[in-house]
């Protein structure tokens, strides 16, 4: 079960999650590519130094493989553990691997969704929202893939929000 999931209050339900862009998970592929190069490069000088003699190449491959596979493992964890949605009642994202951050930003605080987006954020899809409060108020969501759609989804929200609490005050 997701910390959103965890989370809700009665009556509180999920509207939409935001997923990551796949370029934010670019980086740790690049090191298991790299890692794999090097583990191959030392193999391949493993293999073709003077038999008997093994240059110790073997063992430093080992090292190589194990440190790129714990580098790895640790970003995809930070990845993963990011938990970024909106519910009927306010947005979260959620952070950390063993010790939890959590940003919550209720609807009715809710100023201002802006879309940051460079141009290479325009070409590949992906985008920051920044979102602001009442006050000092802020919450950042990173790197997230179809942006359009996650400002579309807390606009939304945030209308219907207000709209139930025309209809509920006025009757």
């Amino acid at each position: 079960m997701s910390y959103i999931e965890q989370s809700l209050a009665p009556g509180e339900k999920i509207i939409a999650t935001f997923r990551l862009h796949w370029l934010a998970w670019l980086r740790m592929w690049v090191v298991l590519l790299l890692g794999a190069i090097i583990v191959a490069a030392l193999l391949s000088l493993d293999l073709s130094s003077a038999e008997g003699s093994g240059g110790g190449y073997g063992w430093a491959a080992l090292i190589v493989a194990l440190v790129t596979l714990a580098i790895a493992l640790y970003a995809w964890l930070v990845l993963r553990s990011i938990e970024q949605g909106v519910t009927n009642h306010r947005v979260i994202r959620k952070t950390g691997v063993v010790s939890r951050h959590s940003t919550e930003l209720r609807l009715a605080s809710i100023e201002t969704v802006d879309l940051k987006q460079s141009f290479w954020g325009r070409v590949l899809g992906y985008a920051d929202i920044e979102i602001t409060g009442r006050g000092e108020t802020a919450m950042l969501l990173e790197r997230l893939g179809d942006p359009i759609g996650v400002k579309r989804a807390i606009e939304t929200a945030y209308s219907q929000y207000a709209d139930s609490m025309r209809t509920g005050a006025s009757a």
